[in-house]
């Protein structure tokens, strides 16, 4: 009977197996496979572990990397920070509370084509409103900041972008959590003279520790690997997905191999790095 039941388990799961092997593990295997050979349009040559010597020798990748490292972290960290702002805010009552709890959304829900040229449109350095205001008119910055085409200067655009536009996601992550404390432990910790700061601090924080762990995990990953935005924003923003980009489609020369060690290199950085959060922070 329990053979039967496990016959019955491995052939209902084993379409959704076979799905993802083929979607996820295949690609995984072949840029491996690619990233030992000098693949190009035209040619396909063995050479080993080459491709990955360059890759760690240029340094290049290693500013990328560390750019990138840069703006995974700013926009993690400021997006949590915003979202438990907000998710705290909005978890209480007053007037219109549906209607702002709305409207919050709008920068998640909101076609991303659409808002990055607003944002380009107010970040223009010729015709924009930001540059015309507080450059132009009030003199508080100069006239001449090219915000999106100089390299510092679009990875802080592209940063902010990103944190108002993922911020709502963590903000309803976090506001369920809040919604499923206990009005108990906040009645208690009053009656015990606790200040705000004292229920925010010992109970509210420790009940949203492991969905902000979790949610801080999810963003790091999506936002280490992030492309469309940042480059939509700019591509002088100079993050890793960009730097792999410019390796492949930018150049009439493309070099598949190298990329493909690139991202090779980048999983394994990538799965230190979960490993070791999801057993220090997240304690799974």
């Amino acid at each position: 009977m329990l053979k039967n039941e496990n016959r019955l388990g491995w052939r209902l799961v084993s379409p959704t197996v076979v799905l993802l092997m083929v979607l996820i593990l295949y690609p995984v295997v072949y840029n491996i496979y690619i990233s030992f050979f000098d693949y190009g349009i035209t040619r396909s040559t063995f050479v080993g572990i080459d491709n990955y010597l360059r890759v760690l020798k240029d340094g290049a990748f290693w500013k990328s990397f560390f750019i990138t490292i840069g703006f995974t972290l700013m926009t993690v960290g400021g997006s949590l920070l915003l979202g438990l702002g907000v998710a705290l805010m909005l978890n209480k009552e007053f007037k219109g509370r549906s209607i702002v709890r709305t409207i919050v959304l709008l920068p998640y829900i909101t076609p991303l084509i659409s808002i990055v040229f607003s944002w380009q449109y107010i970040f223009d350095p010729s015709l924009g409103p930001f540059v015309e205001i507080f450059g132009r008119q009030l003199g508080w910055i100069s006239p001449q900041l090219d915000l999106l085409n100089n390299s510092n200067n679009a990875f802080i655009v592209a940063s902010v972008f990103n944190i108002w536009r993922n911020f709502p996601f963590v903000y309803l992550m976090i506001l369920s959590r809040l919604q499923s404390i206990p009005d108990e432990y906040y009645e208690a910790a009053e009656m015990d003279g606790a200040t705000p700061w004292k229920k925010f601090t010992n109970i509210t924080l420790p009940e949203l520790y492991f969905v902000m762990g979790a949610v801080a995990l999810m963003r790091g990953i999506w936002n280490f690997y992030k492309f469309d935005e940042v480059y939509l924003i700019s591509k002088k923003a100079g993050t890793l997905p960009i730097f792999i980009y410019e390796r492949v489609i930018g150049t009439t020369s493309p070099e598949f191999g190298v990329a493909a060690a690139i991202a090779t290199v980048l999983m394994v950085i990538m799965l230190g790095l979960i490993t070791m959060y999801v057993k220090k922070v997240l304690k799974w």
